[in-house]
């Protein structure tokens, strides 16, 4: 009998916290990593697969998507974790609700969150997991229960939600966000539910490190205002105008209110979403040095770091926080160089082209927001990163380390004895364009049409079982639920 079940034969290890690359066999068994060395025997072995000398990264933990927006929750699961495991994720948490969108569905999340994990189960390609926004007060009291029960350990706070929509200014607030007749969702509601979150931390000390809140950090009244201004002068066009429209420092004042809020309720796990800006990272830096006591955390997408709003191919870039200038990207860059930046994801929304565009077609003030991009993470950061001097065990670091340990994956994260044996295999020397054609994802656009790369997945493997071979998926969909913390 085989004492693995794979052997990956010849690879350049690329390890969390680890300077370099080591040239290595990596061996599986029951789906963890069982032995790491170049002298693996490959005769002992059920399956071999020849590296090539390729790149070992840990499987992408891809902390950011969204799921079912868009789409029916099942089929997203289905289409959007193959685009996951062809960008080398291979753990994608994805954010869900109530109100409109998503399900469509007001309510208790002890009735909606179990249509949610029936509805994904069996679909997916990858593991999945998923965070969760109380909406109402109700959902503050089931907090408790959502830990316990479910494994859900982290939440959201959607901070313009209250007075300005999804995709623009909107009166009507109320129905979309589909909450009780005389709550309201504003910073009141804020305060409670980061009470509500702490108050859990303190129940569950044993998982407390591991709870946390994140926020989509925008000012509704800041943004509102400067809607007008820009669709009145008329003078911006396209993503340039949108970005104008919801300018940095709503960003930044936004980033300021939660962490005041943070600080007067004690809940010290705070993780600041999608910074898009110096002005942004530099509230961030503001607040961390005001309150040295709350374990910030800080998020940028690879959308971010990879396109602006002139270089993006078309209204298909637009997302909130915008897509912003060439000067705000570099300067992300610095951040993510000297290490302020703590992760990186994809903030994947699948929207479908006759989703996307209204009517005007080119209006970006009718277009819907968001797109995806999970496909592109990965090979997107070694790509520009490499040009930019980011070492390799730092995109480990940033792709898939960091997000893991803070949401409770501890399985996931690293290449070592123990771990999940999440791997994907990366060349780093393979020259390529994008185009939405070639992706797994049912978006048939993207903004990084044309984009020319230099790194690519070519295998992934979940827990040793190869979902993405040649650039190709593989397999039935093999993705677990994760409650967390997971081990």
């Amino acid at each position: 009998m085989a004492n693995y079940d794979l052997i990956l034969h010849d690879v350049d290890l690329v390890r969390p916290g680890v300077e370099g690359v080591r040239r290595t066999s990596i061996g599986v068994r029951d789906g963890k990593v069982a032995a790491i060395s170049p002298d693996l025997d490959t005769a002992d072995a059920d399956e071999v697969v020849d590296g090539g000398g390729r790149l070992a990264f840990p499987g992408v933990v891809d902390a950011h998507q969204h799921w079912g927006i868009y789409n029916e929750l099942g089929a997203d699961a289905a289409s959007e974790s193959r685009a996951c495991a062809q960008g080398g994720v291979t753990t994608a948490l994805t954010y869900m609700r109530t109100g409109q969108y998503y399900l469509n569905k007001g309510g208790d999340y002890a009735t909606f969150f179990p249509e949610v994990l029936e509805t994904t189960r069996g679909r997916a390609h990858v593991d999945y997991g998923f965070h969760l926004a109380p909406m109402m007060r109700g959902h503050i009291d089931e907090i408790p229960e959502l830990v316990e029960t479910f494994g859900v350990s982290s939440f959201k706070v959607f901070m313009f939600y209250g007075s300005h929509g999804l995709h623009g200014k909107s009166d009507d607030q109320s129905s979309f966000l589909m909450i009780p007749e005389g709550e309201r969702y504003d910073y009141a509601h804020f305060e409670f539910v980061m009470r509500g979150i702490q108050a859990a931390r303190e129940r569950f000390p044993e998982r407390a490190d591991e709870i946390s809140l994140s926020l989509h950090c925008e000012t509704a009244e800041i943004m509102t205002a400067y809607t007008e201004l820009v669709e009145k002068e008329g003078v911006l066009t396209g993503l340039e105008a949108y970005s104008a429209s919801r300018p940095p420092h709503s960003e930044g004042l936004a980033i300021s209110i939660a962490s005041y809020l943070a600080h007067e309720t004690g809940l010290t796990n705070i993780n600041l979403l999608h910074l898009t800006s110096r002005k942004a990272v530099d509230a961030a830096l503001r607040m961390a040095r005001a309150f040295p006591h709350i374990d910030f955390r800080r998020e940028v997408t690879i959308g971010h770091l990879l396109a602006d709003f002139r270089t993006a191919h078309g209204l298909g870039g637009k997302v909130n926080p915008p897509l912003r200038d060439r000067d705000d990207v570099d300067a992300l860059w610095e951040y993510v160089a000297d290490g302020t930046i703590d992760w990186v994801v994809s903030d994947h929304a699948c929207c479908r082209d006759e989703t996307k565009f209204g009517d005007p077609r080119d209006d970006v003030f009718v277009a819907k927001s968001g797109f995806g991009g999970t496909e592109y993470l990965l090979a997107g950061l070694v790509t520009e990163g490499s040009r930019r001097g980011l070492p390799l065990h730092r995109v480990a670091e940033l792709a898939s380390a960091n997000p893991a340990r803070r949401y409770g994956l501890r399985a996931k994260g690293d290449l070592d004895i123990g771990y999940d044996a999440d791997i994907a295999l990366v060349d780093p020397d393979h020259h390529w364009v994008v185009r939405a054609a070639d992706s797994e994802s049912t978006q048939e656009y993207t903004p990084f049409e044309g984009f020319e790369l230099t790194a690519r997945v070519t295998d992934t493997f979940l827990r040793g079982h190869r979902v993405l071979e040649d650039g190709k998926v593989v397999g039935d969909p093999a993705g677990r639920y994760l409650p967390r913390p997971t081990t």
